[in-house]
């Protein structure tokens, strides 16, 4: 354990010392907060049916921050070890291949989730000039964050996939955003397309990321969904071990 912090610090560092980290942070505050601008003017002084939360993910504005953030997020994480050296010098150390990843993965994510705390008072200010109060309860909120935990978590896994099989990190990048929209196509596809056969249609419902994302803006949390993001996740983080595994074979 003292092994896998110590490298999960070192990580954090790299994100929080540079001023890389900062402008990221600073670009996805913009974005959040010119959404929520569009959001207001849009709605007016019209109420709204919906939670302003259920509204901010209707709108497009959260997947282009997940989908250009998570690439530029995760691409140095190994592609940058490997190509200035340091990435053997740390394998000759004693870690394990599991540590590594896990650390790099677990500091992608602290700095992800510390990236969408802005959105918090966003929200805030709108409950504070709303005539209903009540629309932004800690159950919405927290089931919100929840999905934005999730969804990145499964982003984050494809970006360390992605690093850890490149040594360019602007390669890196391209191929985590390939494998982001072409995940993000599958979910709309699963939205706009009906299969005839069952099991298709149930297969393709898992990938409804719009759908499972306006579940978890208004509180609503499927423990199917959970599992989804959960293994596939896994999954890739294990493709990703693999590959760093795979330089014992060279």
């Amino acid at each position: 354990m003292r092994i896998f912090l110590t490298l999960t610090r070192r990580e954090l560092a790299a994100f929080f010392v540079s001023v890389s980290g900062y402008v990221i942070i600073a670009a996805v505050t913009l974005l959040i907060g010119w959404s929520f601008v569009v959001l207001m003017t849009n709605l007016g002084s019209d109420p709204s049916p919906m939670p302003v939360t259920e509204l901010f993910y209707r709108t497009y504005f959260f997947w282009l921050i997940v989908l250009l953030a998570t690439p530029i997020i995760t691409m140095r994480l190994f592609a940058l070890e490997k190509f200035s050296g340091t990435f053997e010098t740390l394998m000759t150390t004693p870690v394990s291949d599991l540590q590594v990843v896990a650390a790099k993965f677990t500091a992608a994510v602290i700095f992800y989730t510390v990236m969408w705390l802005p959105m918090l008072p966003c929200l805030f200010v709108v409950r504070h000039f709303t005539d209903q109060p009540g629309s932004l309860d800690p159950g919405t909120i927290g089931g919100m964050y929840l999905g934005v935990f999730l969804v990145g978590c499964l982003f984050l896994s494809l970006g360390c996939f992605a690093s850890a099989l490149s040594r360019s990190q602007m390669a890196a990048a391209m191929i985590s955003f390939v494998l982001g929209v072409s995940l993000f196509s599958l979910g709309f596809l699963a939205q706009a397309i009906t299969v005839a056969i069952q099991w298709k249609t149930r297969l393709l419902s898992y990938f409804g990321l719009f759908d499972q994302m306006n579940n978890f803006a208004r509180g609503v949390v499927d423990t199917r969904t959970l599992i989804f993001y959960i293994s596939l996740t896994l999954f890739f983080l294990f493709l990703t071990l693999r590959v760093v595994e795979s330089r014992r074979w060279k």
